[in-house]
């Protein structure tokens, strides 16, 4: 099998759709499959088309999704918070995510609250999407998460988990927020790698390999590669493409 992944679309499909073109994942005869590491939206502007794109895939059995922290902000909206825009429900764009995929109008939204969180949970995302995702996805030399696998957060760093695989939902949530680039040299999983999404890898760049600035005009949005780790999110609202790597297995 061969493996597209990808990370952290935040709603850009056409930039998705540019870099799955350049790996060729469209003219793949192979029996192939394209991995989705969390966040899907909660950025761009391109909600409804993603969704339809991603919906596609799921019907064709072409698709593997797993849940980032954005899909947990999202539940949180039109559920705990029922609809209501919270600063980081805004801040975070998942307020303009429930706009686009339930085409409610941003006025009455703000007064029929009720109304809008309701409608927010009739999308395909909401009904279709997110519930086929998993926290990982595993294969023999591979463990594909969002942010990393759960672990303990120490004064200095990360501890590990024995047996993350059967982890709490909770210590899962909190795993999806991890940035793994910063975790991996003490929690990691023996003999595979550990393919990441959720922070910009220009962390590892700058702060692990010295190369370029975290955030300046020199920095480095390309695939991060470490021992046991690769990180893919190229903060694509600011660089404006998408990381796509190709794994046989």
């Amino acid at each position: 099998m061969r493996y597209y992944v990808v990370s952290d679309i935040h709603g850009f499909h056409s930039q998705l759709i540019a870099a799955l073109n350049q790996a060729g994942f469209f003219a793949d005869q192979q029996p192939h499959k394209l991995v989705v590491l969390g966040d899907l939206f909660d950025r761009g502007k391109e909600a409804k088309e993603l969704e339809a794109f991603i919906s596609d895939l799921m019907d064709n059995d072409l698709v593997i999704l797993i849940r980032g922290n954005h899909e947990d902000l999202y539940e949180d909206l039109v559920t705990v918070d029922k609809g209501i825009g919270l600063s980081h429900h805004i801040s975070n764009g998942t307020y303009d995510t429930a706009l686009q995929l339930s085409g409610f109008d941003p006025v009455i939204a703000t007064i029929r609250h009720y109304d809008f969180a309701e409608a927010a949970q009739q999308t395909p995302y909401y009904q279709k999407i997110i519930p086929a995702m998993r926290d990982f996805y595993e294969t023999e030399h591979y463990v594909f998460v969002h942010g990393w696998i759960p672990c303990f957060r120490e004064r200095h760093g990360y501890s590990h988990i024995s047996d993350w695989r059967k982890a709490s939902d909770d210590l899962w949530n909190n795993a999806r927020w991890v940035n793994g680039m910063a975790a991996y040299t003490t929690v990691y999983e023996e003999n595979k790698v550990i393919v990441c999404g959720h922070w910009h890898t220009s962390y590892g760049h700058s702060k692990i390999d010295h190369n370029g600035s975290e955030f300046g005009s020199d920095a480095v949005f390309t695939p991060f590669y470490g021992n046991g780790i690769i990180a893919l999110d190229a903060c694509t609202s600011r660089t404006g493409f998408v990381n796509c790597i190709v794994l046989e297995e």
